[in-house]
């Protein structure tokens, strides 16, 4: 393997890094607050509304369904507004984050329904208000499992970035498919494939420890 392609490697895990760190930092800016929205408003919650809860909770559900290769197609004049350009790292963020958002939400919703419903009414016979009770009592009392949650998300995206290589985005994901499958060379490609799943192992492995390590605080 030549020195270029060594530091093109290089260049490509940091490329994938900052997309996968900025996709996740955005969606869970965007999606923490559609979760618990999504939480509440269900029947019997604090603030039980249905027609929000079915309309918000639609439109995951579609974003969600669409496989992420359509996404990154559909969103590339979207892409081309917001950053000038439908290609490389800074564009991926794009479509990387739009994907995130749904599957973020839904995660959050999922963890803050494991939240025991004592801990709530015990706030509720206190007087706490509805937003009260979700910034003081639900969300630490979810922590780990949002912890874990994030973990997953982290390595679903980082998944994603190499899917961005299809429409030229950068990262590692574009390496893959320039030399290793383009050009034919095999030894860069496994490369590639090798270095996605030890980020994605050590991401998973790391967000665990830190939440058994909440559980225990």
């Amino acid at each position: 393997m030549s020195e270029y392609i060594i530091e093109a490697i290089k260049n490509g895990v940091i490329e994938t890094l900052i997309m996968t760190f900025f996709s996740s930092l955005i969606a869970y800016i965007i999606g923490l607050p559609l979760g618990v929205i999504l939480y509440s408003t269900s029947g019997g919650r604090l603030l039980a509304n249905r027609p929000v809860n079915v309309l918000l909770g639609t439109l995951i559900n579609i974003m969600r369904s669409l496989p992420f290769l359509i996404l990154l197609v559909l969103l590339i004049p979207f892409t081309r507004f917001v950053t000038g350009s439908s290609i490389g790292t800074v564009a991926s963020i794009v479509p990387l984050t739009v994907g995130t958002i749904p599957i973020v939400a839904r995660m959050v919703e999922s963890s803050l329904e494991e939240v025991q419903p004592g801990i709530i009414e015990a706030a509720e016979s206190m007087g706490a208000s509805p937003l009260y009770i979700i910034v003081h009592f639900i969300l630490p009392e979810a922590t780990p499992s949002l912890l874990h949650g994030a973990a997953i998300n982290v390595a679903t995206v980082l998944g994603y970035s190499a899917m961005a290589g299809v429409i030229g985005g950068g990262g590692l994901g574009a390496i893959a498919l320039q030399y290793g499958y383009y050009r034919y060379q095999k030894d860069v490609l496994w490369t590639t494939v090798a270095l996605l799943v030890i980020l994605v192992m050590i991401i998973q492995e790391s967000g665990g420890l830190i939440a058994k390590r909440t559980r225990k605080i």
